[in-house]
């Protein structure tokens, strides 16, 4: 049995270290990864993992940058072995779903093989669906032995007052959506979006639930043609959006669009909110119900969390 005051957890990307802090076990974390930023006093702590790449560049450098280390078999993120090993954690948390997010799953099992003065046990999260997420945090209050019920029906209800609200009051037929991930190249917004999407009262076109966001043409965004486009690149703030999105814009296809004819384009925090398959997917679910329906729902995300792009 874990005892929960002995636990030294080290997270290695962000999702999991707001799965830790759901469950109440933000003192217990003693390390996180260079990207973990929430909730905000969890930025003191020792950064255990850096970028190979420069995340500052344009869209399309940071993309060639990323496929050429892939294609090297190199990953993205490097673990600080040192800084583990100082730490001497009982359990690290990291991920198995994407070797773009952060330090993939590989890695981490080497650097922890290296490790001499503690042996932690390793908790590896793979979500692709909002359920496998509340899957994630029940495995991890599991194993580090704390209370989770409560947390996820909590998360469930709130996805489920969203969801019946939309079944008693819209009868019109729900706006056709694309989420994209990636302005250069052009990529939507795979995984758990296009099933937020749904929840939150809007058909995903051009990406399929549950798999990954794929690269698309021009050509199939505008045979698209969406009611709604709302613009999220991974790993990107509000304000990075914004200066993002002047690729989008400036593309001579852009204004036959019939969302940006009709002003439905808007812009939203993607590294805050939809990028991380954590809690704050519920979050992501209420900003998409405010655009979607913004007569049904206000709890108070826009200008913060996202904007319209004008």
């Amino acid at each position: 049995m874990v005892n929960i005051n002995d636990l030294k957890i080290i997270s290695l990307l962000p999702s999991a270290t707001e799965i830790v802090t759901c469950l109440g076990l933000t003192k217990a974390l003693v390390g996180r990864s260079h990207e973990c930023d929430y909730p905000s006093e969890i930025k003191a702590l020792p950064v255990c993992t850096n970028a190979r790449l420069n995340s500052d560049n344009q869209s399309a450098e940071i993309d060639r940058d990323v496929q050429s280390l892939l294609q090297k078999a190199l990953s993205i993120y490097e673990v600080k072995i040192a800084t583990l090993e100082q730490l001497k954690p009982t359990h690290v948390v990291t991920q198995d779903q994407c070797d773009v997010c952060a330090v993939n799953f590989a890695e981490v099992t080497k650097a922890i093989a290296k490790l001499t003065q503690s042996q932690p046990q390793i908790i590896s999260l793979q979500p692709n669906l909002l359920e496998e997420v509340w899957q994630d945090i029940a495995r991890v209050g599991q194993i580090l032995n704390v209370e989770y019920q409560s947390v996820i029906s909590q998360l469930k209800e709130r996805i489920n007052n969203i969801t019946q609200k939309i079944k008693v009051s819209v009868k019109a037929s729900l706006p056709t959506v694309v989420a994209i991930e990636w302005t250069e190249p052009l990529m939507t917004a795979g995984n758990w979006i296009p099933e937020l999407i749904e929840i939150a009262g809007g058909q995903p076109l051009l990406s399929i639930k549950g798999k990954h966001s794929p690269y698309i043409s021009w050509e199939k965004l505008t045979t698209a043609n969406p009611d709604v486009i709302i613009i999220m690149p991974c790993g990107f703030d509000l304000a990075r959006t914004a200066k993002e999105a002047y690729t989008l814009t400036t593309h001579s296809q852009w204004s036959s669009l019939k969302a940006v004819q009709n002003n439905q384009v808007f812009i939203v925090d993607g590294n805050a909110y939809f990028n991380r398959p954590g809690p704050r997917l519920v979050d992501s679910t209420e900003i998409l119900a405010e655009i979607l329906h913004p007569k049904l729902f206000d709890f108070g995300y826009q200008e913060n969390s996202w904007q319209q792009l004008l």
